[in-house]
Parts: C-alpha cells; sequence; structure tokens
C-alpha cells in the first residue's frame, strides 16, 4: 500500500475519545520519529498548521520551532491571536517575522490574481527560508497536509503545502494530518485545546486578502478592505449565522463610485459582501441575508470604514460565478 494512501481500518475521527486516541498514538509516533532533534513549522494561524503545532507541542514541546510569518494580508487581529495562543498561553517557541512592507512593496503596481499569487507565494518562501538558515539543529519540516491534499495532488493541482520548497531545504517531513479530513482535523484541535476562533476558521486563500483586494493592492483599500471584513464577521457572529454560512467575506474592487457624506460629494470605493453554502466547494449557493442584517452592515460600514461609500452583495451562485472573485 502507498504511503500516501489512508488505511482502510482506520476509523473515522467523530468523537472527544477517537480524538484523544489519535492523539495519544501520533505523540508516540512523532516522539520515536524526531528523538532529540528540532523542527520546524510555517504556523499561518489556519487550521491545519495550528492543529499540527499543538499536536507537535504535546509530543516534543520546545523542540518544535513555529515561524508565523505576518505578511500583511492577514485578517484583522489574526497575528496577534497567533502570537497569543501560541507563544503566550501554549509556550511554544515561536518567531515571528514582520514582513508587511517587504510584500507590500513587491505587490506595488500587480494588478494580475495569477501574478499576485505568484509573488505572495515565491516571497513566502524566501522569509520562510532565510528564517531556517538561522536556525541549527533543524532535521524536520512540519506541514499541515490533510488528506483531500493528497488526493488532489496530481494532474489536477500540485500538492500546495510541499511544492516550491527550495530544494537546498534537506528536511525530513514530518506530516501527522495527512490521513485526516478536515471536519476530523477540527475535532482533534477541540480535543488539542485550541480556541473555536482556531479550530473553526473559515476557509481563507493562501494568498490571503491578496485576492480580496481586487487588481493592484494599495495600503489604503487593502486596509479598508481588512476594517470592512472585521464588521461583517462580528455582525454575522451576533446574528449567530457564523456557523450556520460555510464562508463569508469582503471584497474591495480597485474602483470607485460618486457618493454623498456630510452633504458633500464622495469618490470612494464599494464593498462587495459575499456569503456562501457549499458540501464540496464544487459548486455554492448563496446564503439570504435578512435585510435588516444587511441594512446594518451597509450602516456601519459606510460609517466606520474610511474611503467606502457603498456596499454591495453579491447574488451570483457557483457556477456561473466561483467562490472568490480572484
Amino acid at each position: 500500500m502507498s504511503n500516501n494512501v489512508r488505511p482502510e481500518s482506520m476509523e473515522r475521527i467523530t468523537t472527544p475519545a477517537l480524538a484523544g486516541a489519535f492523539i495519544d498514538e501520533q505523540c508516540r509516533v512523532l516522539r520515536e520519529q524526531i528523538g532529540d532533534k528540532q523542527v520546524l513549522l510555517a504556523l499561518s494561524g489556519g487550521v491545519d498548521s495550528s492543529v499540527v503545532a499543538a499536536l507537535l507541542i504535546r509530543a516534543v514541546g520546545r523542540q518544535l520551532v513555529c515561524v508565523h510569518v505576518n505578511h500583511g494580508l492577514l485578517r484583522k487581529g489574526e497575528p496577534e491571536q497567533v502570537v497569543r495562543v501560541f507563544r503566550d498561553q501554549m509556550n511554544a517557541n515561536l518567531i515571528y517575522v514582520d514582513a508587511v512592507d517587504r510584500f507590500l512593496d513587491k505587490l506595488a503596481g500587480v494588478f494580475d490574481p495569477e501574478t499576485k499569487r505568484k509573488v505572495i507565494g515565491a516571497e513566502f518562501i524566501r522569509v520562510f527560508e532565510e528564517q531556517a538558515r538561522k536556525l541549527d539543529g533543524i532535521a524536520f519540516l512540519a506541514q499541515g497536509t490533510i488528506y483531500p491534499d493528497i488526493l488532489e495532488s496530481g494532474p489536477v493541482k500540485a500538492h500546495h503545502n510541499v511544492g516550491g520548497l527550495p530544494e537546498d531545504l534537506r528536511f525530513e517531513l514530518v506530516e501527522p494530518l495527512k490521513f485526516l479530513f478536515k471536519d476530523e482535523v477540527r475535532v482533534v484541535g477541540k480535543a488539542l485545546g485550541l480556541p473555536d476562533s482556531m479550530v473553526y476558521r473559515q476557509p481563507f486563500p493562501g494568498p490571503g486578502l491578496g485576492v480580496r483586494c481586487l487588481g493592484a493592492i494599495t495600503r489604503d483599500r487593502l486596509e479598508a478592505l481588512r476594517e470592512a471584513d472585521a464588521i461583517l464577521r462580528e455582525e454575522f457572529d451576533a446574528a449567530g449565522l457564523a456557523g450556520k454560512v460555510w464562508q463569508y467575506f469582503a471584497v474591495v474592487p480597485d474602483m470607485r463610485s460618486t457618493g454623498v457624506r456630510d452633504g458633500k460629494r464622495t469618490f470612494d470605493w464599494p464593498v462587495i459582501l459575499r456569503a456562501v453554502n457549499t458540501r464540496d466547494a464544487m459548486t455554492a449557493t448563496v446564503e439570504e441575508i435578512p435585510w435588516p442584517l444587511l441594512h446594518k452592515l451597509t450602516a456601519r460600514i459606510t460609517a466606520e470604514v474610511p474611503g467606502v461609500n457603498r456596499v454591495l452583495y453579491d447574488l451570483t451562485p457557483k457556477p456561473s460565478g466561483t467562490i472568490e472573485w480572484e
């Protein structure tokens, strides 16, 4: 049997008890594999990398070195949450890299979505490689690979975790979640004590807000997007929709329209809101948001976010649209 095929006898992890048994077994395997060496992990704050980090902390403690790169394209409060949870609460050996200016300077004037993705991915690898070269005794590279990543590798798309790593990073891979599906990863994360805000974090594109700030990214428009997205998430939480809608987010296009504020003409950006439900991300339906909530979102965003004078709601299912705009 291939090392990348989930064993037929492996039971689905659906309960805290099954998650506990999985954690105990993986800790045993990890300690045996790693010994007294060190492990390096790129910790994004997403579900998969966060669960891998918590599992390795349980298994080998401060032999794990986490690198969190803030590229300026995360949602409001996310870098701070990563530091708070892992460094302050879990005593992780965490290196925080503020690379905001570096990434945004590289992205200046880049408007093509695929080019933006390549710039972000390549720069992330360079930053991560630089940090790795500063460390001695690293023998292993941990990754948040999960089973759908393996199933989708090959002709459909490159494996997003291992693809693009520099050839001279001679580490042995550690992938403790590689036979788990996303729902199982969440059960394990809960059993490891991670907060719900991390365990149930919505799907978030690898380039982050970079593909929701449409066209060439500017710092002021990126900040408007971050603030509008935070208001959307706050109001969905308050309305009890956070656990009922699969994905919801804001988009700010590179265009302006006329408006009125305090009796004066404005020429500002629109914010486009999107909320969809899906089973497999191959098709998606649009969530029917109550009008009072849409009115409240419009009032808050136009009043609280500088540079915004309109709020729109995207009614397009997939197909004909895609879930993300870029």
